[in-house]
């Protein structure tokens, strides 16, 4: 009997351990739930790359595969003749200095007065400072296209249109591409931190920009380096504005060389016919469009990712 009874006692400690590895004590530890996050996360991960693997398998395919329906992902053959044409139309070299230089002056300057705007509506008070935030949040409400026509109106006057001027100037002042929202970030992660550290600067007997520039701005490293990156990105990408002021320019960032490619395809196409190498074309200018911004990302999306969590903390 005794015996039974132990045989017993072991087959339910088995069964129990069994079930705790498979359900888990608690919800989120078990294998099924395991199993369910990582099918979303490869569900979420195919709808992001696939874009980007049936833009590469395309633009080297050659004519054979291209016309061949048994032939979807792997060709039999690598044909870089489209990605050399789509180098060439965009000038790669030029466009791609063009751009990065803008993007990088845009975000430098957006992430020095972005977190002095962000410090002063955190810290200090003055005047209004409530209907200045409200305006600031309506800044970033109100889309770009509804007050493009002043701007254009205004860099008119001043002869700015065709020059980098009036893309560039905005971010000295905090506003720009999305600057709204880098003052918001800044905003969020100064709010966070302790009143101490200012209290002992003053104490010491260190100025409001002391404060700031010596106390404030080291610790907010993980802020400025995700307001870098966004401000970077999105003026690498960024189409829409270069379009309005840089009509007529023969030398233009990357962003727009999508639209001209396309503009050119579709005037040969009016007049000698479709290519078959046309939709390959614009996949390899997509691909070298966003290929630095992949690249930047995949070196520092670590400190990226730790950034993003940091900014999010409240007290």
């Amino acid at each position: 009997m005794r015996t039974i009874y132990t045989n017993g006692l072991d087959s339910r400690a088995r069964l129990a351990k069994i079930r705790n590895v498979i359900v888990g004590k608690e919800v989120d530890k078990g294998l099924i739930f395991r199993v369910f996050i990582y099918l979303i996360l490869i569900d979420v991960a195919y709808i992001y790359l696939n874009p980007i693997l049936s833009m590469i398998t395309t633009m080297v395919k050659n004519s054979a595969d291209l016309i061949d329906p048994a032939v979807t992902w792997v060709p039999r053959r690598i044909y870089t003749g489209v990605l050399q044409e789509a180098w060439s139309r965009l000038r790669y070299p030029s466009a791609f200095t063009i751009s990065t230089v803008l993007s990088l002056t845009i975000a430098v300057l957006q992430t020095v007065s972005c977190a002095v705007a962000g410090y002063a509506f955190a810290r200090l008070e003055f005047p209004f400072k409530r209907t200045c935030f409200i305006l600031l949040i309506f800044t970033f409400i109100v889309p770009i296209q509804v007050t493009i026509l002043p701007n254009l109106i205004t860099a008119s006057q001043f002869g700015l249109i065709g020059t980098y001027i009036p893309i560039v100037l905005p971010a000295l002042f905090g506003h720009g591409l999305k600057g709204a929202l880098f003052v918001i970030i800044y905003r969020q992660f100064f709010s966070t931190q302790p009143k101490e550290l200012e209290e002992a600067a003053k104490i010491d007997g260190a100025s409001v920009f002391r404060i700031f520039y010596k106390v404030m701005l080291p610790l907010a490293k993980p802020a400025i380096l995700v307001v870098f990156l966004f401000s970077f990105v999105w003026t690498w990408n960024d189409y829409y504005l270069p379009s309005m002021y840089l009509q007529g320019v023969q030398d233009v960032p990357l962003s727009m060389g999508i639209s001209q490619i396309s503009a050119a395809l579709a005037q040969r196409e009016a007049e000698l016919g479709p290519s078959i190498f046309d939709e390959p074309l614009k996949m390899a200018t997509s691909f070298l469009i966003v290929l630095p911004p992949l690249v930047l990302y995949t070196f520092t999306q670590r400190w990226f990712v730790e950034g993003i969590e940091r900014t999010g903390l409240v007290e």
